[in-house]
């Protein structure tokens, strides 16, 4: 295969003042400082308590890793002068949403304006891989068969079970409140790039959105960069998790392009079964399982991440990402983020101590056990 599969990835972190570990609002000071040391690489995101980060396109993941950590020690140093944290969750275990505010650029006063009542709720932090695939067709012939592995990814990378203190009861509470946006879920099946392009023009056309950019399914083809985005995932506490997370969307894309030169392809379902799993995902995360439609059972995550070791060993060897993809085993096997929070708030609760801030403290641990 002549294709580089290259990968780049985003991250949105929150910012907590560290004495009172409440969500603190970014200095622009402190912002622009960031954005000096990675100029391109660094900007404000839509709340004021946010921070958003991308690596630069990466051939391997050894380079992603290094990019990615320095971008990561970068903030917390910055973040560090102004007495402050960053934390990488997809939701701030005890803050409430009404105290935040939205960052005052014409791009977020516009987003505010567009979505109403619905922004106000976006208190919540995502992480996006994009894998280079320069053709067009290409991109729209491999997200059909990459959206059966949405899930997957989702199930893998649960970071978000509290919400406004209280714990929602889910893994990922974060898609929860995403999905309220419009142009969100999983993307719909377009038979060629051209469909997608008459699809999507048609709202670009009458002015409802300014480019594709305003859509935010959980994959869709970039509108920056000649990428497949898969955006479905939490974003991790460690920075290890968020390069086995990327390391699959880029092993599977190579599978499925493996696949499409021997004439296969992964078989499509409907949106109807997949948006099933989707929600078991959002839901357990990797406690209860997902549906295998092939053979019509629910299995383990455990088993399921077996299985695609084996179906992505040729891949993984030839990207050099098998240390990485084991991970995920581990944390089938072991749980999530969501699963370790759940577990630090109920150690605390028996302690005595307040198992909010515990939460926290234990996330800004996370953020720099791997730098």
């Amino acid at each position: 295969m002549q294709q580089e599969f290259t990968l780049g990835i985003e991250e949105e972190y929150l910012l907590v003042d560290r004495d009172s570990l409440q969500l603190a609002h970014a200095p622009t000071a402190l912002i622009e400082a960031c954005q000096s040391d990675f100029e391109g690489q660094v900007s404000p995101e839509f709340l004021q308590c946010q921070i958003e980060v991308g690596t630069r396109p990466h051939a391997t993941i050894k380079s992603a890793r290094e990019d990615l950590k320095r971008l990561r020690s970068c903030v917390s140093k910055r973040a560090a002068e102004y007495n402050m944290a960053p934390i990488a969750v997809s939701c701030h275990p005890f803050a409430n949403w009404k105290d935040q505010h939205h960052t005052r650029r014409e791009r977020y006063d516009a987003l505010q304006h567009a979505l109403g009542g619905v922004a106000r709720r976006m208190l919540i932090c995502g992480m996006h891989v994009h894998v280079g695939i320069e053709n067009q067709a290409l991109r729209a012939d491999l997200m059909p068969q990459l959206s059966y592995f949405l899930p997957h990814l989702l199930a893998l990378s649960t970071s978000s079970p509290y919400w406004n203190g209280e714990d929602t009861g889910l893994s990922s509470y974060r898609l929860t409140v995403f999905d309220n946006l419009p142009r969100t879920g999983l993307p719909p099946v377009f038979s060629s790039w051209g469909e997608y392009e008459r699809t999507t023009g048609v709202l670009v056309e009458l002015g409802v959105i300014e480019d594709t950019s305003k859509i935010w399914w959980d994959l869709r083809p970039s509108h920056r960069f000649p990428t497949l985005e898969t955006r479905i995932m939490d974003v991790q506490p460690r920075l290890e998790h968020t390069l086995s997370l990327a390391a699959l969307a880029q092993a599977l894309t190579r599978m499925l392009c493996r696949l499409k030169a021997r004439n296969l392809r992964w078989r499509q379902y409907d949106k109807f079964l997949i948006g099933e799993n989707r929600w078991r995902a959002q839901r357990y995360g990797v406690g209860e399982g997902l549906i295998d439609f092939g053979d019509r059972s629910i299995k383990p995550m455990a088993e399921l991440m077996g299985e695609l070791m084996g179906m992505l060993a040729e891949d993984t060897e030839a990207l050099g990402t098998m240390t990485e993809i084991a991970r995920l085993r581990h944390i089938a096997e072991t749980g999530t983020s969501s699963t370790r929070q759940r577990r630090v708030h109920a150690e605390a609760v028996a302690r005595g101590d307040d198992p909010g801030k515990a939460v926290v403290s234990h996330l800004i641990e996370e953020f720099h056990a791997d730098l």
